[in-house]
């Protein structure tokens, strides 16, 4: 298996190493030092998200064949950790003030304060009055825009709050009520006003009159410090206008005026905090009270959930807290389980069931995560379903590929290692023929096909000698299903086999037994087979199997066929490095070569026994290096049908040319090229019924309709307005075409 190392998220900056499945983190750094010159001391290595850690296994991290690693260079000089405060002093804020006295104000005195988060007036009392120690003595008016007002809100005021405020956030409390005949035009007053809903009770704002009576009082609301303008407003409470009071000196102030701010007879009323119990505070709220005991005694002790604002009483908790946290805080409901936390340097934290798997509570050291039997695929084929009957759009008979994971990544047989893809209750979709079983006969357009099962692979196994009999279910079930006669376990044949279900035939090398039918190296898609019968009998082993008779009905010649083809193999992606970094090392392989299955005969390295002439590996190795260099001439040519409609389709004519520079690579790569050019934004496969938009972008008619009934009338690609009158029209003859290169890839 080989990964990509990706520096600092340059795709320029890239190498691939050889690593295997159950090497440490380590292996990974210390190859990275030798391809990048980077000490391993200096390396971030991140995956998905994860850092790194060195003593723990790669397969922990589930990090696949291919995927791509990033690193990073830390400076180990600048690496001490440092404290971090973003410019808040976590010092305690008090410490820099100093008690002060105001010229205009005194602690205790009843006032109204503008609060910044909605903008409107509110009741309120000093509590104390600060400056800070760098101010100077307060000698002048300007001075008071020095001082700092710790204020609290009124005992009528729910909830109540507790806040700071400067000289021009705070004036005398308003006490004096305009009747309405006393209003005059342009005159500012203080009066109840609901900016969202204007017939019912809402806040305290200033407000400009522009028109006034005794049942209709009309102007401009003044909101926030900015006093920005709403302007068209109507008062409700034309009897509760009340006159704007403003700072005079202390010495200034009578008595009888001072009394007049506490009179409980002007209180003020706000609108409702909680509408289930109308901010009763002898009542019991579920609302507006403490979740846990639901009264709203002791206000000052109420602590809110930063993620559900939930509250609670601070001796509500469990356990209780002694006073309010600084910073965030989260109730039991919304925090997070600090021991679920995976910090760095702890490494990874394997679930029950990864932890009991046979890989790790296995005691053999052998190195079994190399090769591609384990890699596992990258990607996977969404052009048709999982459960399609028949061809693959875009495979033709002949296609090969050097290994199981690459033909379960296009599709054609998803299992990478199983031979019979297929349920129980619907049918075998495809099936690799490899010779895995003595009783399997190859006849080419015939062959007898042995079932699965009867196998001990418990554990960690792989393969293992027949040691019980076959049962009637699961893969073999499932491919006595396409037999067109009724299921029998005592096996069955069918009448007319040619209406039996699809199954795709793939056949795989295998040096054990010399068939002129199957492929030297690799395996190859030999089209499709139908069941003609099925039976169960003893084999060889002296166990019973199950048989089952295919046979070739495919309109395609097979490739030992006149007209058939046999393709170039197909390697995977950076195959030539992984090659290279085995001739680099030259070792030869250790101990006796043990019989190997169909799934583990997929890698040169290790298969020869090392009493095989050194010659034998040179020149294995010559024929792969002469063939990847050898110039092959595998140019697609396009159907002249094909490159009528593609020519007419000049809507695309600049996705086309980009397709057309792979023609030359041969139809796999022109064909992958069209699947990456004309995929859908919205769903993420290849466009079906597609819709070519003014911006020349193609996206499915269903996924087009599906996002116009959201009421989203943009390019899901580039977002250029389209508009809700925009007409989707199918655009047919780039319908035509991807049909013609992938037919039936709309059937799932």
């Amino acid at each position: 298996m080989h990964i990509k190392i990706r520096k600092d998220g340059d795709a320029n900056q890239e190498w691939v190493i050889s690593v295997s499945k159950v090497d440490k983190v380590s292996v990974i750094e210390k190859l990275v030092a030798e391809k990048t010159g980077v000490k391993p001391k200096q390396q971030t290595l991140l995956f998905q998200g994860k850092t790194l850690e060195s003593k723990v296994c790669i397969l922990d991290y589930q990090i696949q064949n291919n995927n791509v690693v990033q690193l990073f260079v830390r400076d180990i000089n600048n690496s001490e950790s440092k404290e971090i405060t973003n410019g808040i002093s976590t010092e305690d804020p008090d410490k820099k003030l100093i008690e002060a006295e105001s010229r205009y104000y005194a602690v205790g005195d009843f006032i109204d304060v503008l609060l910044e988060d909605d903008g409107t007036w509110y009741e309120a009392f000093i509590l104390k009055i600060y400056f800070k120690k760098e101010s100077s003595e307060i000698l002048t008016q300007e001075d008071e825009n020095k001082l700092i007002f710790r204020i609290k809100s009124a005992d009528h005021i729910i909830p109540g709050f507790e806040t700071d405020a400067g000289f021009n956030d705070i004036r005398p409390r308003s006490y004096f009520i305009y009747e309405p005949e006393d209003l005059t035009p342009e005159m500012i007053v203080l009066a109840n006003y609901n900016l969202e809903e204007k017939t019912t009770r809402g806040h305290w704002y200033d407000f400009k009159v522009q028109e006034a009576s005794k049942l209709n009082v009309s102007g401009t609301a003044l909101v926030g410090k900015d006093k920005t303008p709403v302007e068209d407003c109507n008062l409700i409470f034309v009897d509760r206008i009340m006159r704007i009071e403003q700072p005079v000196l202390l010495t200034e102030v009578s008595a009888e005026e001072r009394l007049s701010r506490y009179s409980e007879k002007n209180k003020r009323i706000y609108p409702f905090n909680c509408k289930t119990c109308k901010d009763d505070k002898n009542k019991k709220c579920r609302d507006c009270g403490c979740t846990v005991c639901h009264t709203k005694e002791n206000w000052g002790d109420i602590i809110l959930c930063d993620e559900c604002d939930d509250e609670y009483h601070l001796e509500c908790l469990d356990p209780p807290l002694d006073q309010v946290p600084e910073g965030d805080w989260y109730c039991p409901e919304c925090k997070n389980d600090d021991s679920e936390i995976v910090k760095r340097g702890e490494g990874v934290r394997l679930s029950k069931k990864r932890a009991n798997m046979p890989s790790k509570t296995t005691t053999s050291k052998r190195d079994w995560g190399r090769g591609m039997a384990c890699a596992g695929r990258t990607t996977e084929c969404t052009v048709v379903s999982k459960d399609h009957f028949g061809p693959i759009p875009g495979i033709d008979v002949g296609r090969r590929w050097k290994y199981r994971a690459q033909v379960s990544e296009v599709g054609v047989h998803r299992l990478i290692v199983g031979g019979i893809h297929g349920g129980a209750n619907t049918g075998a979709y495809s099936i690799v023929l490899s010779g895995g079983y003595e009783d399997d006969i190859d006849q080419g357009d015939e062959f007898i096909y042995t079932g699965s099962g009867g196998r001990d692979l418990s554990g960690n196994k792989r393969v293992n000698v027949q040691s019980m009999d076959q049962e009637f279910k699961r893969g073999n079930m499932a491919l006595a299903l396409n037999c067109n006669a009724p299921l029998d376990k005592n096996g069955a044949e069918a009448t007319d086999w040619r209406a039996g279900l699809p199954v795709r035939v793939v056949r795989k090398g295998n040096p054990k037994i010399n068939s002129k039918f199957s492929p030297k190296d690799g395996l190859r898609y030999d089209g499709i087979y139908k069941v003609v019968k099925y039976y169960p009998e003893k084999g060889e082993s002296g166990f019973l199997v199950y048989r089952y008779l295919l046979r070739r009905d495919d309109p395609n010649p097979a490739p030992w066929e006149e007209g058939g083809h046999e393709d170039e193999i197909v390697y995977p992606d950076n195959y030539s490095e992984k090659q290279g970094e085995k001739e680099k090392k030259g070792k030869p392989s250790k101990g006796k070569k043990r019989k190997a299955s169909e799934d583990e005969m997929d890698d040169v390295e290790g298969k020869e026994n090392k009493e095989k002439p050194t010659k034998e590996k040179n020149t294995i190795t010559n024929v792969f290096t002469e063939m990847m260099n050898k110039k092959i001439k595998i140019e697609y040519e396009v159907p002249e049908e094909i490159s009528k409609l593609i020519k007419e389709d000049v809507d695309n004519a600049a996705l086309w040319d980009d397709c057309n520079e792979s023609i030359k690579l041969g139809k796999q790569k022109y064909l992958a090229k069209i699947q990456e050019n004309f995929k859908c934004a919205c769903c993420q496969e290849l466009v079906y019924n597609p819709i070519t938009t003014e911006c020349k972008h193609n996206m499915c008619e269903a996924c087009m309709r599906r996002a116009f009934k959201s009421n989203y009338y943009n390019c899901p690609y580039c977002r250029f307005e389209l508009g809700g009158g925009y007409d989707l029209i199918v655009n047919e003859t780039l319908s035509k075409i991807l049909k013609m290169f992938f037919p039936g890839y709309g059937k799932k």
